[in-house]
């Protein structure tokens, strides 16, 4: 099955766009003839750009409609624990939680020329919630990991590649035909070798539950600090939440360094 993020104008991480994406999970994981998921964004800029930072109250409760708690980090990891073997196709920027949400999915393949990532959070003085340091810091070790989150800086794919943020860097004109070929092949296999294997590889990759859950309640608290909301309102202003403002938010966020 293959799904298009279309959320305009940024595609921005808002409640309807956590409303399609319970929606699709849950008729997907009813269908037994639906074995691999492979998403990717209508828009060539944006991929997932981050949370609407107007609206998380909204989002979070749509996301307890999959999981029974008011929490994306709990949904990202849903979809890592399903059945469904779940594949993005990256172009454009995807930041945040949507990082987390591709960190979420079983591979990750992005557009050599215009795939961007990055873990803004800290630069509003706060932690991840969506499972950015479980998923990052088990994939790149300690170290890459903290320089990807405490920097809230802008990675290209050819980096993020490198530090296996991503399997692999393609080039534009390609990766949507590698991708679907890599697709098809998985879905033609046994569906009880893709849940042995998911299974396996989660018992010693995928954090616990409680480790989701702890990051998730740590930045709920976050975003109410009244440094974290001066900071959020600041770049607003400068252009945060905006298309045009965001084509460099890694500049926007620097330049709030001594704000």
């Amino acid at each position: 099955m293959f799904a298009s993020i279309t959320a305009p104008p940024m595609n921005l991480l808002g409640p309807e766009l956590v409303r399609d994406l319970v929606s699709l999970i849950q008729q997907a994981e009813a269908d037994d003839a639906v074995r691999v998921l492979v998403f990717k964004s209508a828009d060539p800029e944006y991929f997932i750009s981050h949370v609407d930072l107007t609206r998380i109250k909204e989002y979070r409760q749509e996301a307890a409609k999959l999981t029974g708690e008011a929490s994306i980090a709990l949904l990202f990891r849903h979809l890592s624990a399903s059945r469904l073997v779940s594949i993005a196709q990256i172009e454009g920027r995807v930041r945040a939680a949507g990082s987390e949400f591709v960190l979420a999915c079983d591979m990750r393949f992005a557009a050599r020329e215009s795939a961007i990532f990055s873990q803004i959070e800290p630069a509003f003085g706060q932690l991840p919630g969506g499972g950015a340091a479980q998923y990052l810091t088990r994939l790149m070790g300690r170290a890459r990991a903290l320089e990807v989150m405490l920097s809230a800086q802008d990675y290209d794919a050819k980096l993020a590649e490198r530090y296996g943020w991503i399997n692999r860097a393609l080039p534009a004109a390609t990766l949507g035909d590698f991708v679907g070929s890599l697709a098809h092949r998985i879905a033609g296999f046994p569906a009880a070798g893709h849940i042995a294997v998911k299974n396996r590889v989660n018992a010693i990759a995928l954090a616990p539950i409680e480790d989701f859950r702890r990051d998730s309640d740590l930045f709920a608290e976050g975003v109410r600090n009244p440094e974290a909301l001066s900071r959020i309102q600041a770049a607003m202003k400068r252009g945060l939440q905006t298309r045009n403002g965001e084509l460099a938010l890694a500049q926007l966020l620097g330049e709030l360094a001594n704000h």
